[in-house]
């Protein structure tokens, strides 16, 4: 029986790592991705950039699923736009896991929402729709990571904190348990986060 096929939207380096990590779980079938205009019939890691946005609705012909596969550093809002702009034409948005990812099964995770290799989320966390828990990233027991959040590479979210819709958490950053994390923050690289942040916080040190 054949793997259904997918599309990924994006074609830069994060398409990269979503390739990756797609053929390493080995559920799906790649058949291309959606770049600019300019990207159009080069290749990603030998698939096909088949065209731009403005051709979804006909290759919803071509596969029922699609990936937002374009990265995320400080603001989020072409991955959001583009989640809600495939979901309205019809697509469907998987789970994409990385087998090198440990994902506990009771753990919730969100359509449209990549766990790349090495990363863990622990009992009773909660990622949300369209996010990226990227390599060596440790989701702690009953953490929150709502919609549209990047969490970055080797970040620790420690046991009961939550993440807001749409922020980002760079590199290397810890956050301390049971805090909250306002929508739409950033958070820099290496930052050690030990107090609530208020929603639209920039958080980036030195």
């Amino acid at each position: 029986m054949s793997k259904p096929g997918l599309l990924l939207i994006g074609a830069g380096g994060h398409a990269k790592s979503c390739i990756d990590v797609i053929e390493q779980e080995g559920k799906f079938r790649i058949i291309g991705l959606v770049g600019s205009p300019n990207e159009v019939g080069t290749h990603v890691l030998d698939y096909e950039v088949l065209g731009t946005d403005d051709v979804l609705t006909e290759l919803l012909n071509l596969s029922q699923f699609a990936l937002v596969a374009v990265g995320q550093i400080g603001t989020n809002d072409l991955r959001s736009t583009l989640f809600s702009k495939i979901a309205n034409i019809g697509f469907k948005l998987p789970v994409v896991m990385s087998p090198m990812a440990y994902v506990s099964p009771h753990a919730v995770i969100g359509k449209g929402s990549v766990v790349m290799h090495r990363a863990t989320v622990n009992a009773g966390a909660k990622i949300g729709d369209n996010c990226i828990i990227n390599s060596h990233a440790l989701i702690e027991h009953d953490v929150i990571v709502e919609d549209h959040c990047h969490i970055a590479t080797s970040v620790t979210i420690n046991g009961g904190a939550t993440v807001g819709h749409s922020s980002f958490v760079g590199s290397g950053s810890t956050i301390r348990e049971l805090i909250t994390i306002g929508d739409s923050c950033t958070i820099g690289m290496g930052i050690s986060v030990r107090h609530d942040l208020p929603s639209n916080s920039k958080f980036v040190g030195e």
